[in-house]
């Protein structure tokens, strides 16, 4: 008797001490915030993730009542940035503006992870989609992705096709439109978009598949030519640019995305609230806007869909990165 009166009032402390959580959560969600927020952008200043940001949190700016700060805290192919927030006190006052590399890609690429990419965070919200798209010089006798890899074809692993680093979005399109086609290229890794894209105007390289943001103005100024997006869907400033899938290339879906990212166990009445205000920041169309002719394509969901993505992505591109055999400086 006495040990079932024990565990009564065990049951009966537990429940009222979840409760008591659950209510100093609301509150705290409802003053929240009281202070700035941080956002960590694992890249440097003046990119394409840093303009997003930057656009974004001016925006959150208005709707929280608060400063929104831009932290740049780049290296190491955004793991620095990542494991920085994932170890910041889970109160929604630090949080990570990422790319798919750093939560999706770089972790199974190697060893001893400073943390887990899925358990470690908890999702906000997605706030832009990034088309991945093939390009060569418009000086190039090559006008379309069938006849590069007809190239290909013809002289394997002689192709210089450049990345912007091994494991990256660039370099994944690569190896999935390889593998669609049945040819080899010869892999040129560089250190970031800029050093890819001078050698390729240069024609030290044939082709580069990069992010629309960052190859646009080039794309319009007639510099390069498009030759397919590594997408589901065409790119809305782009939209006549095929997609490689349409070209009869299947599986050579590689699009980027950005998310805002908060550190695990943030209370999810806080993760709520942030992720309203990303949804009324973009109800905005001058953001969408601005947004959409940077080349990146707006785009949120609901922390729950965030949650469940981020673990989707981690899956599917383990897989690839282990059936590519692809590891860090490959």
């Amino acid at each position: 008797m006495r040990l079932s009166k024990y565990r009564a009032v065990a049951a009966t402390g537990a429940t009222l001490g979840a409760a008591l959580a659950l209510v100093a959560g609301l509150a705290n969600a409802q003053e929240f915030p009281t202070r700035p927020v941080k956002v960590v952008i694992a890249f440097p200043a003046g990119g394409p993730t840093d303009f997003v940001g930057r656009i974004l949190s001016d925006k959150l700016k208005e709707i929280l009542g608060q400063p929104v700060l831009i932290e740049n805290n780049g290296g190491a192919g955004g793991t620095i940035g990542a494991d920085y927030v994932a170890k910041s006190d889970p109160d929604g006052y630090t949080l990570f503006l990422t790319t798919v590399g750093a939560v999706a890609i770089t972790p199974h690429m190697r060893e001893n992870m400073p943390y887990d990419a899925v358990k470690d965070f908890a999702g906000v919200s997605l706030v832009a989609r990034n088309t991945t798209v093939m390009v060569v010089r418009t000086e190039d006798t090559v006008k379309t992705a069938k006849e590069l890899a007809e190239l290909a074809k013809a002289s394997p692993n002689t192709i210089p096709f450049a990345s912007t680093g091994s494991g990256t979005t660039p370099h994944l399109a690569m190896e999935l439109f390889q593998s669609a086609a049945g040819v080899k290229f010869l892999h040129v890794p560089y250190r970031g978009a800029a050093p890819a894209l001078t050698d390729l105007l240069g024609g030290q390289v044939r082709a580069v598949a990069l992010d629309v943001p960052v190859i646009l103005s080039q794309i319009q100024g007639g510099k390069l030519r498009p030759l397919g997006a590594a997408s589901g869907e065409r790119n809305p400033m782009l939209k006549d640019v095929p997609t490689l899938i349409e070209q009869g290339y299947p599986n050579t879906q590689s699009d980027n995305w950005y998310a805002l990212l908060a550190p695990a166990k943030t209370p999810a009445a806080i993760i709520d609230k942030l992720n309203k205000a990303v949804a009324a920041a973009y109800a905005d169309p001058v953001l969408k806007d601005k947004i959409t002719q940077s080349g990146a394509i707006p785009s949120t969901n609901t922390p729950v869909e965030m949650n469940a993505m981020l673990k989707g992505e981690n899956e599917r591109w383990g897989k690839i990165v282990k059936e590519k055999g692809i590891k860090e400086g490959s």
